[in-house]
């Protein structure tokens, strides 16, 4: 048996039953099994992905929360195994790597531990890369600085002139949702996060969210939108992990033509990133979920789990044909 077959064999690939609502409460429109069919598995589908690309040069952006680590109540406990950080840790050996993620960039920086990834925090809005980006980002928003081992880097984020607004929302969300048990408003830089999986009462939740509408109001500024469990609050620009994306292939990359890129997320802001992978017109959009919703990704991975063994597919099959290009010279 084969590396694929044995992956496959060991992935639990077994049809979900149809559901009625997704995590997020909406209405799954048909069967996993037939959503399947229009989202088909990266793993089954690997070797046809990987003729794709070939002479070309993949470049992976990976979502946090849902992919790399499963969802769990307590936000700050969302480590990833040691597992999923050697994975990670070994397609960035091989491909130009990012982690992109609504959560803060240090606190994403803290759960995975590696200095071979890019980490972009607050739904992209938070970049740092060794040269910045004339095509997708401005003067106005590159600063150019020096990290604590001497690194000259340029810092990128679009939404630095609401840090003010930011803080004085976080106060407020803080102070007005203290006394509904179970509820956290987390600070992610540029962007605000108010959780409510350990929330057990509905009612509490309907609180909670008819607090951040109330409070909101005061901020025109800002937008707000869902996520799994969560309320996501964030400036009014025009930026997300799709131009996150288009910003980190120019800052990257010698060559747009020449370069794959390959996103992997879970959420509602990774379809943004897909969606540019659309208008890019080459590339490889990933879902990950085990139900039926919709998507602008092409292929599809179950959990965290499918994760891994996708990425360390990846990994194997490039240390692969980098051994035949050598053996070939």
């Amino acid at each position: 048996m084969g590396y694929i077959e044995q992956v496959l064999a060991t992935s639990n690939m077994e049809v979900i039953p149809e559901a009625k609502l997704n995590e997020n409460g909406e209405p799954i429109l048909y069967a996993y099994s037939s959503w399947l069919k229009e989202h088909p598995s990266a793993l089954e589908h690997f070797e046809e992905m990987m003729s794709v690309a070939a002479g070309k040069e993949i470049v992976v952006f990976l979502d946090y929360d849902g992919t790399l680590s499963p969802i769990v109540d307590d936000p700050d406990q969302a480590h990833m195994s040691d597992a999923m950080r050697e994975a990670v840790s070994q397609i960035a050996r091989y491909f130009q790597t990012a982690i992109v993620s609504g959560r803060s960039r240090n606190k994403v920086i803290e759960f995975v531990k590696l200095e071979n990834v890019y980490y972009v925090g607050s739904h992209g809005m938070d970049i740092y890369t060794p040269l910045g980006s004339s095509k997708y980002g401005d003067d106005q928003n590159q600063t150019k600085i020096t990290d604590e081992k001497g690194n000259e880097l340029i810092h990128f984020h679009p939404a630095r002139e609401y840090s003010v607004e930011i803080n004085k929302i976080l106060e407020d969300l803080k102070r007005k949702t203290r006394s509904i048990k179970g509820s956290m408003v987390e600070d992610n830089n540029f962007s605000i996060s108010v959780h409510y999986r350990r929330v057990k009462n509905e009612e509490d939740v309907g609180i909670l969210k008819q607090t951040v509408q109330s409070t909101m109001k005061a901020y025109p500024d800002f937008v707000i939108s869902g996520g799994k469990k969560v309320i996501e609050i964030s400036p009014n620009v025009k930026w997300d992990k799709g131009h996150a994306l288009k910003y980190l292939l120019d800052a990257l990359c010698s060559s747009s033509n020449q370069n794959v890129p390959l996103y992997i997320g879970d959420d509602r802001t990774d379809e943004d990133a897909f969606k540019a992978i659309g208008e890019i017109g080459q590339g490889f959009p990933i879902i990950v979920s085990s139900i039926a919703k919709e998507t602008k990704a092409s292929y599809s991975l179950r959990d965290t789990v499918e994760v891994m063994s996708f990425l360390l597919l990846l990994a194997k099959w490039k240390k692969s044909s980098l051994g035949k290009s050598q053996t070939l010279t």
